[in-house]
């Protein structure tokens, strides 16, 4: 039997499709997506991983009920591990959220513990939980780390994903560097809805090309793909036409209903602090 491509699965979720809100706790709702059909168009798999990382998710409309009926609100960051198998589709993230908005729990606890249990069983590996309440006083918003691109003066024509832009200067060296960008742009893969993020490469060997490097980044403009596969792609790329000893790449997206979604892939770094940009 032929297995179904990932556009065609997210075409069969409810993504980009008018759904009623559920308000009745339910899990059934989530709908995964096979990571593998784009890891194969980037030339590996789970068993040939040329990173490690996370998909961070920070949800801002997280609500359910207490015992008493009286309703509870926090803030929710999901961390999904880059080696389950499955990504989840945004949309039916939102909507399994939703459905605790009418559902009575016992404890905080017994919520956290369905989605554990849920977006585990969803992606096919571990996924950790942070609540945060409302009222805590901490520095949520962050300034992206080292050098912006965004000034540069370059000439751009090309909007469609462009590897062959990335090159490296042979006379500089080797360094050590990070760079950021608030230019990158995709499209959902689905939809054609924009998502709109800022993204961080860190990394150590061969100079790269400052110019040449924020074209490519703006090369995704008019290009599908789920957040996630727009990092793995830009990670890949870098590593092949680069050829870096130590690579970190992540974005963070501007958030659509309440979830905004945050990429990290590394080969040599596995502790970071992506705190949120003022767009956030």
């Amino acid at each position: 039997m032929k297995s179904k491509s990932a556009s065609s699965t997210a075409n069969e979720s409810l993504l980009g499709k008018s759904t009623p809100y559920c308000a009745a706790y339910d899990p059934t709702l989530l709908f995964p997506i096979p990571r593998q059909e784009k890891r194969d168009e980037l030339g590996f798999d789970l068993n040939s991983m040329p990173f490690q990382g996370l998909d961070i998710w920070s949800a801002f409309e997280v609500s359910w009920l207490n015992a008493k009926g009286k309703p509870i609100a926090v803030i929710a960051e999901f961390a999904f591990p880059a080696d389950s198998p499955n990504l989840i589709e945004s949309k039916s993230f939102k909507l399994y959220l939703n459905s605790f908005n009418g559902t009575r729990f016992e404890s905080m606890q017994q919520v956290v513990d369905h989605w554990i249990e849920d977006l585990s069983a969803a992606c096919g590996a571990e996924v950790a939980v942070d609540v945060r309440g409302l009222d805590i006083e901490e520095t949520l918003i962050g300034r992206l780390p080292g050098d912006n691109l965004d000034e540069l003066d370059i000439e751009v024509n090309d909007y469609q994903v462009k590897p062959e832009l990335l090159t490296v200067d042979d006379d500089a060296g080797e360094v050590e560097e990070t760079l950021n960008s608030h230019l990158l742009k995709s499209n959902c893969l689905v939809t054609g809805q924009p998502d709109w993020g800022s993204i961080v490469i860190r990394y150590q060997g061969p100079k790269i090309n400052h110019e040449n490097l924020l074209k490519y980044l703006i090369s995704f403009r008019e290009h599908n793909e789920f957040h996630e596969q727009c990092v793995e792609r830009v990670f890949t790329d870098i590593m092949r036409q680069c050829q870096p000893n130590a690579l970190t790449v992540y974005a963070r997206y501007v958030r659509r209903g309440g979830l905004d979604i945050n990429p990290y892939r590394s080969n040599f770094e596995d502790e970071f602090d992506i705190s949120r940009t003022l767009r956030q």
